[in-house]
């Protein structure tokens, strides 16, 4: 399901048990922090039971359904016997309590609490696995409930089996339901966030309290840029059937810049540096729901402007049929936003982490601007575009972050008229 993904939901079961299934077709859709996303059958056969609901929250690497293979069923449709010996294999739960389990007994018999809840907040030397910890963070239990909680594992210890158990009980204690919110004057409404509002709202709070935001500014010149997109995008449409934007024009210029400045490529992990030798540009696309999503261009300085440009159109356009894959939204090393496509003049962008650097670029206006000429300085009409650069003032330095800020200025003011983008 990509980079770093460890749990997913599902959202709809696209198959009944009983139903007859091909290889490839779609099973079952899911929901990741990072995209919606059908997973497909691999084999053919019949989907004789679900293990899993619409809704669940189900670990990576889970089996979720059985099959009834064809290959495996003989030609009279009754399934082989099983061999006398064979062994049974224990379920994902039992297995997890089995690990539990032997991970207490290699335990020694006084050991230190495990880190994440402070020493002070547990009762004496009392030891709970980091599976219990996990659990109890997540259901807002406190260390003087977790204290009172019967063990049943080695030395009293409290078990996975023993948490979910005390949830369980705590959960069927009825609770007085809080007041319903209610509008005062009636001229209000209350909307619920959906699920990917909620996950943007959290990956932003986080990136502003990791990352150390500072944002410098440069008026850059578009004017060639914009003359010579207006001479060639009736024939770029006409042999390619697709548009030329500004925006691979912008994402090629970031491109050469990071291969001269590797050091605004990178992420931190604690006190190191991580330099990502791969150039994978974020672009952030707005969905119709009004949502942001940020799909990747993988090895973004190895294409030419018109394998950029149909990159550009084909994220984009999947990005806004929800036909995302993971895949298309793992790995990227540094991001842009085209914020000009709202009219908005500049911004302050928020760094998609774990990079350390994002840029957004400006709606192109035309206004008037000084030239200057061998024979003196000069007052003209230019197309003229703000770009706003956001870094990580930790890891990325003022001086970095305005020289590489300066070099994608330098690439677009100096953009080549003469080439060909057939």
């Amino acid at each position: 399901m990509g980079e770093s993904i460890m749990e997913c939901t599902v959202l709809n079961l696209l198959k009944k048990a009983g139903e007859t299934v091909s290889a490839d077709d779609s099973v079952l859709e899911v929901a990741t922090d990072k995209v919606d996303t059908e997973v497909p059958c691999p084999f053919n056969g019949k989907l004789t039971e679900w293990l899993v609901r619409e809704n669940d929250v189900v670990a990576i690497g889970s089996v979720v359904a059985h099959f009834e293979v064809e290959d495996d069923v003989p030609a009279s449709g009754k399934q082989p016997a099983a061999p006398e010996m064979q062994e049974e294999i224990p379920d994902a739960e039992t297995m997890a309590a089995m690990l539990e389990n032997d991970f207490l007994k290699a335990v020694d018999k006084n050991p230190e609490p495990v880190s994440g809840l402070a020493k002070n907040d547990l009762q004496g030397n009392t030891f709970y696995s980091p599976l219990v910890l996990s659990i109890a963070r997540e259901e807002n239990i406190t260390a003087s409930e977790l204290a009172g909680i019967p063990g049943t594992g080695a030395e009293n210890r409290v078990t996975k089996n023993d948490i979910i158990t005390y949830i369980s009980n705590r959960k069927s204690i009825p609770v007085k339901p809080a007041p319903a919110a209610v509008s005062l004057n009636g001229s209000s409404e209350i909307i619920e966030m959906d699920r990917m509002r909620k996950m943007i709202s959290q990956r932003m709070i986080e990136s502003k309290r990791i990352s150390a935001h500072v944002t410098s500014f440069i008026e850059t010149d578009m004017t060639p840029i914009v003359n010579w997109r207006e001479q060639v995008k009736s024939e770029f449409r006409k042999k390619t059937g697709d548009s030329i934007t500004f925006t691979p024009i912008l994402i090629e210029a970031v491109a050469k810049a990071i291969r001269d400045y590797p050091m605004i490529n990178i992420s931190v992990d604690g006190e190191k540096i991580i330099r990502k030798k791969d150039i994978n540009i974020g672009m952030a696309v707005a969905l119709p729901d009004g949502n942001l999503i940020v799909p990747v261009i993988h090895h973004a300085d190895q294409y030419d402007l018109p394998g950029l440009a149909r990159k550009v159109n084909e994220l984009a356009r999947r990005a806004r049929e929800n036909k995302l894959k993971a895949d298309d939204l793992a790995g990227g090393t540094y991001s842009v936003s085209n914020i000009g496509a709202f009219s908005n003049l500049m911004g302050t962008p928020v760094i998609v982490q774990p990079q350390v650097a994002i840029m957004a670029f400006g709606a192109i206006k035309k206004k008037p601007a000084v030239l200057e000429t061998p024979q003196g300085d000069l007052i003209g009409i230019r197309s003229m575009m703000f770009i706003s650069h956001s870094y990580d003032h930790r890891v990325v330095d003022g001086s970095l972050g305005g020289m590489f800020l300066k070099r994608v200025n330098d690439y677009l003011e100096n953009f080549d008229i003469h080439r060909s983008l057939i």
